[in-house]
């Protein structure tokens, strides 16, 4: 009896130990029983019944899967070699288990086909130059049809899209003219604007020399003018001298004219020594008279 016991209880030991599955942080387990999906398994300490029940684990991750290189058709009818790489996630572990066979493999074939309709639709030139529009919508097609895999394409990042070698070389040929065209535009319009600069410049020196003879010959004018006006305002004042003098002075040559008259007639008159017709007389007569 006590071996009986020993060995039962070995046994028990046995099952026990072979039941427990440890979860990593980054799996998930999903536990069948008798081939059927039961239940999923979080991250931790669990355990199954051994033989009955089985479970598998499942990454959920973000993963990498590199689209081996293949050779597309563009738009344009030429040969290009396309590589790219898609990071997922799988979200949901019992659809991505038992909704396909082969994500990862699955996932592959759906992206080459997707890169080849994507790029198909453009020339070689335009998948150069916009490789993140071809990464968004073969990141869209990749999503969507991934949903029913559990599966979450998170991006999509394109790494070459490159010719053939003899093509190549010829795309080299015409962006290096293209180039040499562009550089011999530029030299002559900046010929064109250095020949423009030089004939506004002149321009605008003949303007300045046209400018300054015109105000210095209007400041000549100016100066013309001012001399007459002071030499017609010196005139005025000594118009107005003299008629100021002669104002004052009509009477003494009206006296000095009446006086006249009366020494030719021979009429005699006695004059006053403070008249100044006597004065008058001397100026007339160009005497000084001799004081006594």
């Amino acid at each position: 009896m006590a071996f009986l016991t020993w060995m039962i209880i070995f046994a028990i030991g046995i099952i026990f130990f072979a039941g427990i599955r440890i979860i990593r942080p980054v799996e998930k387990g999903l536990i069948e029983t008798l081939g059927k999906f039961t239940k999923t398994a979080e991250p931790g300490f669990s355990w199954i019944i051994p033989i009955i029940q089985t479970m598998r684990k499942v990454n959920i991750t973000e993963q990498m899967v590199d689209i081996e290189p293949q050779m597309v058709i563009t738009q344009d009818k030429l040969n290009a070699e396309v590589d790219a790489v898609v990071y997922y996630q799988i979200k949901d572990t019992k659809k991505a288990l038992y909704n396909v066979d082969n994500h990862e493999r699955q996932l592959v074939s759906l992206a080459r086909t997707t890169l080849r309709a994507v790029i198909g639709k453009m020339t070689l030139t335009e998948a150069n130059e916009n490789r993140d529009d071809i990464n968004n919508k073969v990141e869209k097609v990749l999503d969507k049809e991934t949903d029913s895999y559990g599966v979450e394409v998170l991006r999509v990042e394109l790494q070459k899209v490159e010719p053939p070698k003899d093509v190549q070389i010829a795309m080299n040929e015409v962006v290096k003219a293209e180039q040499e065209k562009i550089s011999s535009k530029d030299f002559a319009n900046a010929t064109e604007i250095k020949a423009d600069g030089d004939k506004r410049a002149e321009i605008k020196r003949a303007e300045g020399i046209k400018q300054g003879e015109i105000l210095r010959a209007e400041g000549q004018s100016k100066a013309k003018v001012m001399l007459a006006e002071a030499e017609a305002k010196k005139i005025q004042l000594e118009n107005m001298a003299l008629q100021k003098y002669f104002k004052g002075s009509a009477k003494d040559y009206k006296s000095l004219d009446v006086t006249k008259i009366a020494l030719k007639n021979g009429t005699k008159y006695v004059i006053d020594s403070k008249s100044k017709i006597t004065n008058v007389i001397s100026d007339s007569a160009g005497v000084i008279p001799i004081k006594k």
